[in-house]
Parts: structure tokens; C-alpha cells; sequence
């Protein structure tokens, strides 16, 4: 054999492919949790968690909904990501996630109605939420099916879990409820304790999750922006 083949034969060897869950994707599941949060580190998503918020059970089918249409639409930008002209790539993206909103909105409709119902106009401005259209530029675009993914479930579960904490917040202190049911017993009512109606208010939700960022940067000054 010549020394031209074996140098073509050498240039053809593949590269031994990345395990599912190496060290590089598993970062792109737990960075969103903490670091890379879309809420308290790149301020994302904010109109939703002082709206839907009041809560758990509405944050925990936001969350979901979210989830479906962030791995939905980073799994098929990610497939068609070569054949996009880029020229029209961020009206191809509101076509992709606006179907599988409308989808989600359908789903939500048929199953749990009343929670529908209450989160309102809020499920269709999934559309315009900036972690799925964020992620969908600076990554699905970029990479892989199986990272896309990843990308999706970790930044809905960064969103999804700053939700739930302010919900759960809101409405223990705003309602004495959790999912609905009672928490706070009337022998306590009767002491004297009365729920803080301004719980149940926008800019609570806003304090609140000031504080969840106070405590993160607390924890982690890398994250304190210089001014």
C-alpha cells in the first residue's frame, strides 16, 4: 500500500464518538440549576414568575409546558439546523415554537381546564419567552440533537424550580395553601395570625425572587456583576 493511502486511510479514522452523559453534557444539565440560571443570571422568563406565580400548582403546569415546548423546539431546530437559510432562521424558530404552544394550549384545554383557564393569555406568550427563543439561537442551531436537548431539560429546570420556590412562597404566605390544600390550621387563625394579602401581589413576586438572586450571589460572587 503507497504512503498517499495510508495517509488518506489515517485521515478517514473517526474520532471516538462522546458518551451520552459525559462530563460536558451533564454540565449543560446542572449549570442551568445554579450558574447559568435563565432567571436569576441571565434575568429571563421574569414576566411569567411574577404573573403565574400567585400559585404552585400554575407554576408546576407552566413548568411543564415550557419543558415540552423547550425540548420539542431545540430537538427539531437542531435536525433542520443545516437547511435553515439564515436570513429567516428566527421567523423558522416562532413558527416551530408557536406550533408546539398552540399544541401545549390544546393539550391544557383538554386535561386541566381550570388551571388553563387561570394562567390565561400567559400560555401563548410562551412563544415570546426569551429562554426558548435565547436557546434556540445560541444553541440549537449549533449543536446536535442529543445536546439540544440537554440545553432544554436543564434550562426548564432552572426555570421551572425558581417558579415553584416563589409560587410555594407566595401562596403559603399569601393563602395558608400549598396545591390548594390548607396548611395553616384555624387554631392559628384564632391566635391572631392573619395571611399577607400582599403576597398575592405582582411585586412580591419580584422581591421575591430578589432574594433567591441575593442569596445565589451570596454564595457564589463570580456571579456579582462589576459596575
Amino acid at each position: 500500500m503507497s504512503t498517499e493511502v495510508k495517509e488518506a486511510a489515517a485521515a478517514v479514522v473517526k474520532e471516538p464518538s462522546e458518551p451520552l452523559f459525559s462530563k460536558r453534557n451533564k454540565s449543560l444539565l446542572t449549570d442551568p440549576l445554579n450558574d447559568s440560571n435563565p432567571i436569576t443570571v441571565q434575568v429571563l422568563g421574569i414576566c411569567s414568575a411574577l404573573a403565574i406565580t400567585v400559585q404552585v400548582k400554575q407554576a408546576i403546569v407552566m413548568s411543564l409546558s415550557v419543558l415540552a415546548v423547550m425540548i420539542g423546539g431545540n430537538l427539531i431546530i437542531s435536525l433542520i439546523r443545516n437547511v435553515i437559510p439564515s436570513r429567516i432562521r428566527i421567523i423558522v424558530q416562532l413558527v416551530v415554537v408557536a406550533s408546539l404552544v398552540i399544541l401545549v394550549d390544546q393539550v391544557l384545554k383538554a386535561y386541566v381546564y381550570d388551571v388553563s383557564k387561570a394562567l390565561s393569555v400567559f400560555v401563548g406568550l410562551i412563544i415570546t419567552n426569551c429562554i426558548i427563543m435565547g436557546r434556540l439561537e445560541a444553541f440549537a442551531l449549533a449543536n446536535k440533537p442529543w445536546r439540544s436537548i440537554l440545553d432544554a431539560i436543564g434550562n426548564a429546570a432552572g426555570y421551572a424550580w425558581i417558579l415553584i420556590a416563589v409560587a410555594v412562597v407566595r401562596e403559603l404566605f399569601g393563602s395558608g395553601t400549598l396545591m390548594g390544600y390548607k396548611l395553616v390550621p384555624d387554631a392559628v387563625f384564632e391566635m391572631g395570625y392573619m395571611n399577607n394579602n400582599m403576597m398575592i401581589l405582582p411585586p412580591m413576586a419580584l422581591i421575591t425572587v430578589g432574594i433567591i438572586i441575593w442569596i445565589q450571589r451570596s454564595k457564589n460572587t463570580a456571579l456579582i456583576e462589576e459596575n
